[in-house]
């Protein structure tokens, strides 16, 4: 007889994804030229990873505070009144092993199973799966390319109900590179009062801005109540493997989060914590580097789509362009394995961040320079051979 291994009803909700085996793909194959995952590829500046080392022979080695260490939650709350206008005291701030940990345990905190999170889409890949296992109902709210991409405060209106307890923002946004404006976030506002909603912000892209300004939707007025905003290390500083993030709201949301981390991981690793600690109070210079670099990424990338003929919105923040290629007379799944075969690029398939993601592929930009140039000639070869555009 064989043993029964059953995995929850929960499991099989989730949605199938490609992106495991994106990631694999980019890691192993060495031929391939990988636009795929968002993730930085500079490596984390010198002077954070020798902090780091003399910090480890000094002992960093056991837990933290569920909430995060002391120090590194005041250097959070001097860093968001400065640069994100929110005012928060350190108990209004929990640091945890990235933002996407962040999220899940805000989610978890803030919802009962059957209400609904109203999601955008496309966006970021981990927001459905997360309201679905903690067994809520995502519910999204579409971004048009036709409206830039920017989230409709209409379309907000309509879709909340009295089931509605969560609502969220992104922004700069992933996959779409766009960045929502301070009068789309005060329509937003308006609406969280209207139907009591919870907005959570997600702005881990908070420093990746070419164009415009990044306008955090806490610092808005009523909104320090309503409003928990996620930030994380692991993009402005190259640190993804350090998982250190943290959010900052209102103290009843923080309170239950904290709990909740407890039976999570605990705490986000306490190195890593010290290590951001450093982060934030030592020089920003690096990290000012790394943005123009991304800058001119981005250039090339506007540069070369254009010449391609694909309808794109440019990119304001983030590192990531949004390209439509419904004129290939392919859809978004055929198409990224069309490039990955002939030009041999891998990008990410639009419908992984959604349905209303079909029909575009998201391209990173966080790769070098020379070879996004090369990609760009492969890929525009292989289109041109198709003779459609």
């Amino acid at each position: 007889m064989h043993a029964m291994h059953e995995v929850s009803e929960r499991f099989f909700g989730l949605p199938s994804s490609e992106f495991s085996e994106i990631l694999q793909i980019a890691e192993e194959n060495k031929h391939v030229i990988s636009l795929g995952p968002g993730e930085p590829d500079f490596a984390t500046p010198k002077h954070i990873r020798n902090f780091g080392k003399r910090m480890l022979d000094k002992g960093f080695t056991h837990y933290s505070p569920p909430g995060g260490r002391k120090e590194l939650r005041e250097a959070i709350t001097k860093k968001l009144k400065k640069e994100n206008k929110i005012h928060a005291e350190p108990e209004n701030v929990i640091v945890t092993a990235g933002s996407n940990e962040a999220l899940n345990i805000a989610i978890e905190a803030t919802t009962d199973p059957g209400q609904n999170v109203l999601v955008p889409n496309p966006g970021y890949l981990s927001y459905i799966p997360m309201v679905e296992s903690l067994s809520a109902n995502p519910i999204s709210i579409p971004l048009l390319e036709d409206d830039g991409f920017e989230l409709d405060p209409d379309a907000i209106k309509k879709l909340a109900n009295n089931k509605t307890r969560v609502l969220i923002i992104n922004s700069p946004s992933n996959p779409t590179g766009r960045i929502l404006k301070r009068k789309t976030l005060e329509e937003i506002a308006d609406i969280a009062i209207e139907k009591n909603l919870v907005i959570f912000s997600d702005e881990a892209y908070e420093k990746f801005v070419y164009s415009g300004k990044h306008v955090s939707i806490g610092s808005l007025n009523g909104m320090h109540s309503r409003v928990v905003s996620f930030f994380s290390f692991s993009k402005t500083y190259a640190m993804p493997g350090f998982r250190v993030g943290y959010a900052a709201g209102p103290k009843e949301i923080i309170q239950a989060m904290t709990k909740l981390h407890i039976y999570n991981t605990i705490c986000a690793p306490t190195l890593s914590q010290v290590m951001a600690e450093f982060a934030l109070k030592s020089t920003q210079k690096p990290v000012e580097k790394m943005v123009k670099e991304y800058d001119r990424r981005r250039k090339l990338v506007i540069k070369r789509l254009h010449g391609m003929n694909l309808s794109f919105q440019e990119p304001e923040g983030a590192f990531y362009a949004f390209p439509n290629i419904t004129n290939t007379g392919m859809n978004s799944v055929k198409f990224s394995h069309f490039l990955l075969k002939n030009a041999k690029v891998l990008v990410v398939p639009g419908n992984e961040f959604g349905k209303y993601g079909e029909g575009y592929m998201r391209l990173s930009y966080a790769t070098a320079y020379e070879k996004i140039a090369k990609a760009m000639d492969k890929m525009e070869d292989s289109i041109n051979a198709l003779g459609l555009l």
